[in-house]
């Protein structure tokens, strides 16, 4: 019997090991992206080729620049089954408080190619991060990186290869393995583990924490245990589900006004 049982547990285990990118980068319940005539007159399309064989999109939404001709930015990186395309309210929203948006589209997704790795989309997102920093029309010491659920964990790991005047985290979890015992496995067999807590240790950045008590598929408790690794973050705490837009509401961004208030 413990042999049956034993081999039974060893093949759920392989089972999850060959299906946990597509749990984790659910391509196929994206929505269709947006056909080119359609695509915005105000979106500057960016692209980058990391590889061979790998091209990769971004858009940049531009804010009013200051006097000197520059003004600061925002880095922002979507949930996994969502697309850039899905996220220009957000940027707007930021365009509004004087800031350009970048939003990094993931390798795999939407126009881009290429499989999505951790490795691959810090990689982009590092990459892209690069571009903008080099504009005459961006400030340099003044780039936030923003991400929502998964993209949360990739600006987490991009504010450690790259400075950051701060990191806002929309529904993040602790890390990707911390869900491995929900499935039953053991976090080793986890190929793109995205260790948020580890990544906010590493960086002296800012951080501001936006999570939802009745998140149903990130538990508030994620956020609460960000917030006890960097005690000097600030930490929101909002109502509705994981995907009900929180960040559409008043106090979602009166929060971090606030916390972007003394810089």
């Amino acid at each position: 019997m413990l042999s049956i049982l034993a081999v039974i547990y060893i093949g759920w285990c392989l089972l999850l090991y060959t299906q946990q990118d597509r749990m984790m980068f659910p391509r196929d319940m994206l929505s269709a992206p947006t056909p080119e005539a359609a695509i915005p007159r105000s979106v500057e399309r960016l692209w980058i080729e990391p590889e061979p064989g790998v091209r990769v999109e971004a858009w940049l939404l531009r804010a009013p620049v200051g006097l000197d001709g520059r003004a600061p930015a925002v880095v922002m990186m979507h949930g996994n089954a969502e697309l850039i395309d899905e996220c220009t309210g957000d940027a707007v929203r930021w365009n509004l408080r004087g800031r350009h948006v970048l939003l990094c589209e993931y390798r795999g997704y939407g126009r881009s190619t290429g499989r999505p790795s951790q490795k691959g989309i810090v990689g982009d997102a590092a990459a892209f991060y690069d571009l903008l920093a080099a504009r005459p029309d961006v400030d340099p010491s003044n780039i936030l990186v923003h991400g929502r659920s998964l993209g949360a964990a990739v600006a987490a790991q991009l504010a450690v290869v790259r400075p950051a005047a701060g990191i806002v985290l929309e529904s993040p979890f602790r890390s990707a393995t911390s869900f491995a015992a929900r499935f039953g496995v053991p976090p080793f067999l986890v190929k793109n583990p995205f260790r948020t807590t580890r990544a906010l240790r590493s960086t002296p950045a800012p951080v501001i924490i936006l999570h939802s008590a009745e998140d149903e598929i990130i538990p508030i408790s994620h956020a609460r245990a960000l917030k006890r690794a960097r005690p000097d973050a600030t930490l929101v705490e909002l109502t509705g589900g994981h995907n009900s837009g929180i960040s559409t509401r008043a106090e979602y961004w009166n929060a971090i006004d606030a916390w972007l208030a003394p810089r």
